[in-house]
């Protein structure tokens, strides 16, 4: 087995406890605060016109990087699609990423993901997307002058987000690989097909997840006067 596919299956397989439903609302309550968090902030947070184009927006609270010579970045979260009727009931995901080099630390990073096209959602529906490589990734820009200098001309099928500390940025996940978290969604829905919850066949179960959709959906520009 290639090194960095065993770096990644064992990220997976340490940091991938059972889970119960209390640990999906947990999920969702977090998710919730880091989406409110950065669209509070329209002068470092990521552009409104960026988020209104995007199609899926999956977020990662709490995304563990450790690291003692090989790195490794393991993180749960959620991922909502628009449809005609809205957002969609939350889909739960994992994110496994290996690195390589000296590196010695660890910390825990909110993750934000915008994906701009529905073309690298079905290819993770179907077991697992490898962000760089199935689909392209890239940092984002951040702030309203960062979103002017795009232009749209934003090519990347997905854009990334990273806040430490309390300030968001772009991040590089090239290398990164993004799959729904299968025990999560049969713990919170039962039997479900992961499409159908994105695709808005499936209805949200609890206040943590509304609450998560409506925070998406919140129009941002309606209460701070953005244009």
């Amino acid at each position: 087995m290639h090194a960095r596919t065993w770096l990644l299956l064992m990220v997976a397989i340490i940091a991938a406890p059972i889970t119960t439903f209390a640990d999906e609302t947990g999920r969702l309550q977090n998710a919730a605060e880091v989406v409110r968090a950065l669209r509070a902030a329209p002068d470092n947070g990521i552009p409104e016109e960026l988020w209104a184009d995007a199609d899926c927006v999956a977020v990662i609270p709490n995304m563990k990087k450790g690291a003692f010579i090989f790195g490794a970045e393991y993180g749960r979260g959620a991922m909502s699609c628009r449809n005609a009727d809205g957002w969609s009931a939350p889909l739960f995901l994992q994110l496994a990423k290996g690195s390589w080099g000296l590196q010695i630390g660890g910390e825990e990073v909110d993750l934000v993901l915008l994906v701009m096209n529905r073309e690298g959602v079905d290819r993770m529906l179907d077991n697992r997307i490898n962000l760089g490589a199935d689909a392209s990734v890239a940092a984002g820009p951040v702030g309203r002058s960062a979103s002017a200098s795009t232009d749209g001309r934003v090519t990347a099928k997905i854009l990334s987000y990273s806040r430490a500390r309390g300030a968001f940025a772009g991040i590089n996940l090239s290398g990164g690989v993004l799959r729904p978290d299968t025990d999560a969604n049969r713990e919170y829905y039962g039997a479900v097909v992961p499409h159908d919850v994105l695709m808005g066949k499936a209805a949200t179960k609890d206040a943590a997840a509304m609450a998560f959709v409506n925070t998406l959906g919140r129009d941002v520009r309606a209460t701070t006067g953005q244009r």
